[in-house]
């Protein structure tokens, strides 16, 4: 078996501690010469100067390329498209295009009156400048506000003709799923790659609360494992989470996949294990670089 492609996702920092475990998780993981590392926006677009800030700093002196993402949330189009030139003006060259979350005390989301209306939109104002890549999000499982997976698909599709190259999913716990979605998505004509998103379990609360926000559904098996992990200590849940994230990532391989995009929460320990065992390995020091 061969040596994935992988990338990794970081989220931007809001204390000096937050930031110290940033530079720490992008310093661990940047050896491992990933295709890209990508810096999420917060709901609301509540962190976009922290993106911003995260994105430039990876990208002067951690050496691997940085997609920034950035959504359709309270902006208007010229706002968006400001955004957009800071970063090409900062050498970012990749954009993660997303609708966003709701902000805090709305139910749904809504566009701005003189915003982008969706993803779509955004993508294409973008891929107009001609000088980014550009990468859209996808959904094995149907997104909270889709009435299913195959208009999840259809609309994957419209991101893809709008200019977008690739597309990252969000988390998943059984392979199936997965290939299911990949398997609609090329009845449907799409054939740029999808990259399944990996999410290494830190904690089973979290990543059940998480689960729930995205629409992702829990296998009772994943239940039952983990809960009795967890009452046996740190330990056995850290080796269940290593050996079930592993079993994944190894069956996605098996069925064809050759890059996976991990959720790292910025904690890079469970990643950087997984990524061993996968046969991915530090090509490089980053010595004076950071």
């Amino acid at each position: 078996m061969s040596r994935p492609t992988v990338s990794f996702e970081f989220f931007p920092p809001k204390t000096l501690d937050a930031s110290f475990r940033l530079w720490e998780t992008a310093r661990a993981l940047a050896p491992l010469d990933p295709d890209f590392v990508s810096v999420t926006y917060g709901a609301g677009g509540t962190t976009r100067k922290l993106t911003h800030e995260a994105v430039t700093t990876i990208n002067r002196h951690y050496g691997v390329p940085v997609a920034a993402h950035l959504t359709c949330v309270e902006a208007t189009r010229a706002e968006t498209m400001e955004i957009v030139q800071a970063y090409a003006d900062a050498g970012i060259r990749q954009i993660v295009a997303l609708r966003g979350d709701a902000p805090k005390g709305q139910d749904r989301f809504a566009p701005h009156p003189e915003g982008f209306a969706n993803t779509v939109e955004l993508i294409q104002a973008i891929a107009a400048r001609g000088d980014m890549t550009i990468r859209a999000g996808a959904y094995p499982e149907p997104h909270p506000d889709s009435p299913g997976t195959d208009a999840d698909v259809a609309w994957l599709k419209r991101k893809i003709d709008a200019g977008a190259t690739s597309a990252i999913t969000q988390f998943f716990f059984d392979a199936d799923t997965f290939f299911r979605f990949r398997d609609k998505c090329a009845a449907a004509g799409i054939r740029a790659p999808i990259i399944p998103g990996i999410l290494p379990i830190q904690g089973w609360a979290g990543a059940r609360r998480f689960a729930a926000t995205c629409g992702t559904s829990v296998p009772a098996w994943a239940d039952e494992a983990f809960s009795k992990a967890a009452a046996e200590g740190p330990e056995a849940e850290r080796a269940l989470s290593l050996r079930v994230c592993i079993d994944l990532c190894h069956r996605l391989m098996d069925g064809g996949v050759d890059r996976l995009h991990f959720y790292t929460l910025n904690r890079p320990d469970l990643t950087l294990a997984v990524c061993s065992a996968l046969g991915v390995q530090p090509v490089r020091d980053l010595g004076a670089v950071a």
